[in-house]
């Protein structure tokens, strides 16, 4: 009898990427199965904003968007995305003086990014507070949905007199023409800075972010939206994290089909964790959360993928050696993870290496992230094939 031979893990390869000294990456599938990879060059006073396309296994020549200062940050990064009529949409912050305070600004290239409409702002509130955080999703063929977290009440209003308030997280819908529709806060108190995120399920957003409930308890939430419009929030899961902080580690959310995964970091009697937690019916109902890693070591800045195997999940840790990049699989129909290994060993450490992105797209999965030698931001990717 022929001996079974255990299954070889998967194998990574480095992923050659079209800039070195760069950072703030994020990673997106177009409609035709493409990535487009954006990214920052420069320092904090003059950022570059780039992109380029991956198809048929070669890079596009890079192109630009804007040159101007503080349009991101190694936790809020711009982004690139495509809607079905070929059309390009970016986003990024604008400073407000300075603080702190940005606008979040929606641009949109109809010559697959080699000009671009003149930015328009997503928020309209005219206060020097805090906007960003976005999650953008097609509507239709022409249109674009976009949430953010918006700190409109969280500085003191000269012309109403009010006092310091709370984050808040809106969402609106902005045609071929930038025209607006559809504003609103679809929930008044959240998390200041942590990460949102979107998954397309059946056509329609289905939204995830890190709430702000009483006790200052900082769990995930998530969101739908129907014909009837968008739900009331509810929770992925109570893990009852209390912090009287913003930990700036925010979930992520992958679909295929009705099959969705969501992935984040919390914390429970001061201990770290990585949670992931699937459903089969579209986000209606959720299996309990799988700890997919635990511990002082755990830095959370998670990202999802679905492909047809399964869900993958990727975070960082850090210990005395250094940060690692961490990847966990869920087959298909499992409860836990079937293989856990480390996709890359980093040089840098602390929050400058950012937030690692991983997409699954015609060609296979893609993860890019940013590791920082000598005080220089450079790009670094693996591919599976």
């Amino acid at each position: 009898m022929t001996p079974k031979v255990a299954a070889a893990a998967p194998a990574w390869q480095d992923w050659r990427l079209p800039v070195d000294a760069a950072q703030q990456p994020d990673l997106a599938a177009a409609p035709d199965g493409s990535l487009l990879l954006s990214w920052i060059e420069g320092d904090t006073d003059t950022q570059h904003l780039r992109f380029a396309r991956w198809r048929d296994g070669r890079w596009s020549a890079p192109k630009s968007i804007v040159v101007d200062g503080g349009i991101g940050n190694v936790a809020d990064m711009p982004h690139v995305r495509q809607t079905a009529d070929g059309a390009l949409w970016a986003t990024w912050l604008r400073r407000i003086g300075e603080g702190h305070a940005r606008d979040l600004v929606l641009a949109r290239s109809v010559d697959d990014g080699r000009t671009w409409s003149a930015p328009q702002s997503v928020n309209l509130d005219g206060t020097a507070t805090e906007h960003g955080f976005a999650s953008l999703w097609p509507e239709g063929r022409d249109a674009i949905g976009i949430a953010w977290l918006d700190g409109r009440e969280t500085g003191e209003h000269a012309m109403h007199g009010m006092q310091a308030g709370a984050t808040m997280l809106r969402t609106a819908v902005f045609d071929a023409r930038l025209s607006r529709r559809d504003e609103k806060a679809i929930d008044t108190v959240t998390c200041d800075c942590c990460q949102t995120d979107v998954a397309a399920v059946d056509g329609a957003p289905l939204l995830v972010y890190r709430d702000r409930l009483p006790g200052e308890v900082r769990d995930i939430a998530l969101l739908r939206r129907d014909a009837a419009g968008w739900s009331a929030p509810r929770q992925l899961h109570a893990d009852g994290w209390a912090i009287e902080a913003c930990p700036v580690n925010g979930p992520a959310i992958a679909a295929r089909g009705r099959d969705v995964a969501v992935a984040w970091y919390t914390m429970h009697s001061t201990r770290p964790m990585v949670r992931y937690a699937a459903s089969r019916d579209g986000g209606m109902r959720f299996d309990a959360p799988v700890e997919l890693a635990a511990g002082e070591q755990v830095l959370g800045r998670v990202d999802v993928a679905r492909d047809a195997k399964g869900t993958w999940v990727l975070w960082l840790e850090e210990d005395a050696q250094g940060q690692a990049l961490q990847l966990a699989r869920v087959a298909n129909g499992a409860a836990h993870p079937d293989a856990t290994r480390t996709l890359a060993r980093l040089v840098g450490r602390g929050r400058g290496t950012g937030w690692p992105r991983l997409v699954s797209a015609g060609d296979g999965l893609h993860a890019v992230w940013t590791d920082v030698i000598d005080g220089v931001p450079h790009l670094r990717g693996r591919q599976l094939h």
